[in-house]
């Protein structure tokens, strides 16, 4: 089990009615694609989750690594350097772990286990990412995702911000018979409404389902929809279409998304842990380089320009 998914009790947890969505419309399944692994910053394990996917079909998202799973043994925990971002936000997801975060507004701290960080770079930021010193001497086991979140032509020069969001303030809703769990970091559904504070439309949420149990999930007809397994296997849409760790699904048209878990061999499989996210896509032209994502080249060129005039502020430690 991960430890950012369950909360401490379920008492006053909202349902997912499944029998109103059943007559509704599912969502198909478009794409299936996996994620190659590669390495990021100083060398830490992730895995490219939108590879082989359009900028249309991850609209209003631009970029998704997995980081880990791994567990470092002493001394090996790594992390990023400082660097710059302009036009979008860095959203870091703990899942298992803690990373420490800085940047040249003086916005940061450390998260943990189902934390997030939420981190709008607008019109120009500079930030470091690093395990905290106790995890570099002791090793331990590392998760999490980061998410980048495209920003519209409007935002783009928004001032920076930080958003600090602790995994209990999010919101939890769940199947009837709760052996499918979901945390909504951002966005809403079923009138319960995640903390994260969005320029654009959202959802984004983690879900834990149980072996051998499934989860009908409504979402939002303007939204785009995508799914990403982060550890375990099962199905996806009533045809069962098989969907595993390290893959991602684009879903079509529809009121709702079926997903189901596999009957687990053993205690280490107990669940399919799943990221879901989507939202109304902004469509506007996407110029992505580097750390910097725009609508042109010329506003690429001129990031960094002004990056290498000091213009995104200076490192703060």
């Amino acid at each position: 089990m991960m430890a950012a998914i369950y909360p401490d009790e379920l008492k006053d947890i909202t349902h997912i009615d499944e029998e109103a969505l059943l007559p509704l419309r599912e969502k198909g399944v478009r794409k299936i694609t996996s994620a190659p692994s590669g390495l990021e910053g100083e060398g830490f394990p992730v895995k490219r989750a939108f590879a082989g996917l359009s900028t249309e079909e991850i609209d209003p998202f631009v970029h998704m690594d997995q980081m880990g799973s791994i567990h470092y043994e002493p001394g090996a925990a790594k992390g990023t350097p400082w660097h710059p971002h302009r036009g979008f936000e860095t959203v870091t997801y703990m899942i298992d772990g803690a990373f420490e975060h800085h940047d040249s507004t003086g916005g940061g701290g450390l998260i943990t286990d189902g934390d997030t960080q939420w981190m709008t770079a607008g019109s120009g930021i500079l930030h470091i990412e690093t395990p905290p010193l106790e995890k570099v001497i002791t090793g331990g086991l590392f998760h999490g995702i980061q998410l980048w979140v495209n920003l519209p032509a409007k935002a783009k020069f928004a001032d920076p911000k930080y958003q600090d969001i602790r995994g209990k303030s999010v919101a939890m809703i769940s199947s009837k018979d709760e052996g499918a769990i979901a945390r909504i970091i951002a966005g809403e559904l079923l009138g319960e409404k995640g903390p994260g504070l969005t320029h654009t439309p959202i959802n984004l949420l983690h879900a834990s389902i149980q072996s051998n149990e499934r989860l009908l999930l409504p979402w939002p007809k303007d939204f785009n929809c995508l799914v990403y397994v982060l550890s375990g296997k099962g199905s996806i849409s009533s045809k069962d279409i098989e969907i595993g760790e390290g893959q991602s699904a684009v879903l079509g048209e529809g009121d709702y998304l079926l997903m189901k878990a596999d009957r687990g061999e053993s205690a280490d499989e107990d669940s399919m842990e799943v990221l879901i996210l989507g939202g109304r896509p902004i469509r506007e032209p996407v110029a992505k380089y580097g750390p910097f994502v725009m609508n042109n080249m010329a506003e690429i060129k001129q990031a960094f320009e002004d990056y290498s005039s000091g213009k995104f502020g200076r490192p703060t430690t």
